[in-house]
């Protein structure tokens, strides 16, 4: 429930004028337009947000890894088609290194995680790390 003793108007809050204090309700809109009372919301001001930074997951080749599993790494946990990840698989073994998606610090870090943790699971050497886009 809320106590009308307690509450507090914004024009009580404005500082007093020479002529409040001799102006009746009939000089208070002069005609032109022009109000001489402030009246108006209190915003509160915030701050401006930036877009996160972007971090790249990648996939390093090695001499070990079978190409299945690699594919298999990109469909369970990039959500790559066979045809997005055979391409992906392909980069990494020409190139040596290959983007699997590019994500917020903590996904990221999560999906290197992932990847090494399935991978040590399975004895495979594949190494997944990220950096900063």
């Amino acid at each position: 429930m809320i106590n009308n003793d307690n509450m507090i108007s914004l024009q009580m809050l404005r500082p007093k004028m020479d002529d409040d204090n001799h102006r009746d309700d009939s000089d208070k809109d002069s005609g032109d337009g022009a109000d001489r009372r402030e009246t108006g919301l209190m915003l509160k001001v915030r701050p401006k947000t930036r877009k996160p930074s972007m971090y790249k997951v990648v996939l390093l080749n090695d001499d070990f890894t079978p190409m299945d599993f690699v594919i298999h790494i990109l469909e369970k946990f990039f959500n790559k088609t066979r045809a997005e990840a055979t391409d992906v698989m392909m980069h990494v073994h020409r190139r040596g290194v290959g983007v699997c998606g590019i994500y917020t610090y903590e996904i990221a870090e999560t999906k290197v995680s992932q990847v090494m943790d399935y991978a040590r699971t399975h004895e495979q050497p594949l190494q997944c790390t990220m950096e900063k886009d």
